[in-house]
Order: C-alpha cells, then structure tokens, then sequence
C-alpha cells in the first residue's frame, strides 16, 4: 500500500531530532519567541495532526499559536517552621496541564469562537508553543458542516475553560473508566460535596 503525504509528515513530526524538523524548529523557533503570546497563523504547522483533530481549510476555522511558561508551580518559600523537605516548595503541579492554560488563552483572545482542539508544536528551556484549532459556530459554512455544526449549540460554550476538550478531559480523568475512578466523575469537586 502507498503511504500518504500526511503519513510521510507524521512520521517525521514523530521524531523531530531523527529529521529535518530539527532544523526547521531551530529557526521557527527565534522568529515564535519574538511574537506575541497568541498569534494567528495562516496554516497549521502539523497539517496531518491538524487535520486529524478536526481541521478543514475552510472559512469560520482558524488556527492560533500560543507561548506558554514551561516547568512547574512558582511557589513562595515556606516562611515558617519547617524543615526542607517538608516545605512542599518542590515538585508542586498546577491543576491544569499547559496544553489546558494554552486552550484558554486562545479561547480568550478570540471570544466569538470555540476551541475545537489544540496539539503540540514546540518547545525550548522556557516556553512551550501549541496551535490551537478555533470554530466559529455561527459561521453559514459551519451551520451547513454536518460535522461541524454541534459546536455552534449553546451547550459547547466556553468548551476550553470547563475542560471540555481532548486535552481537558485528560487532566479531569475522563479518559479512564472502570475500578478506581469512582470520585473523577462527573467531577471530584462535585464528588467531594456529595456525602454532605
């Protein structure tokens, strides 16, 4: 069988230092850290991924790249008694995965469209580069895409602040079913007011 285009892309995408990707980041890259933090590009920079998470060249779909800090939580020293160790400064994670804080940073930036999905296109020491796929869904072309459509139902608003996106219900372990998730749904908030 002959593979595609976007199998020869995705194959390199897969293992960027192994291809010319490598060398196409490291001058992306230097141009991407003078820019601002949500950018909106023309094309998608992984268009076999882009259009895998639901992509389509067409008019009411827009695509944005976003810079996000890498690494952990910042927190303050512990100013009290304590001993190192027991500070709790080190290996702290946020609540919500940088692919997440991304999503909503874009959905911030463009208010009259919804976050489709987002995926992976860079990174150096500091920063962490994603593009994120926007849905206008009150756009006639949108309306008349069949699988397109349901995004523009009230019920998708603010789809990437109440993690309603692959990478969100990732981070809200929605991926996972069966023993051992009893308290993930339909949120451990939620779960955790139930018994009172």
């Amino acid at each position: 069988m002959v593979k595609s285009m976007y199998a020869f892309v995705r194959e390199a995408w897969n293992k960027p230092d192994k291809s010319e990707v490598e060398n196409l980041l490291w001058n992306r890259m230097q141009a991407w850290r003078r820019d601002g933090s949500v950018v909106r590009v023309e094309r998608p920079t992984r268009i076999d991924r882009a259009r895998s998470l639901g992509y389509r060249a067409k008019q009411g779909i827009a695509v944005a790249r976003v810079k996000v800090r890498r690494g952990g939580r910042r927190a303050s020293r512990y100013i009290r008694a304590r001993r190192s160790a027991r500070m709790g400064k080190n290996r702290l994670t946020s609540g919500k995965s940088i692919q997440r804080i991304a999503e909503e940073r874009a959905a911030k930036k463009f208010p009259n469209m919804e976050v489709l999905n987002s995926y992976w296109v860079g990174q150096d020491g500091k920063l962490k580069y994603y593009e994120v796929i926007l849905v206008d869904g009150h756009h006639p072309s949108i309306k008349s895409d069949r699988k397109l459509a349901w995004i523009g139902k009230n019920t998708h608003r603010g789809r990437a602040e109440r993690g309603k996106t692959a990478a969100g219900r990732r981070g809200r372990g929605m991926t996972t079913k069966g023993f051992g998730t009893e308290k993930t749904r339909p949120s451990i908030r939620s779960h955790a007011n139930q018994g009172k």
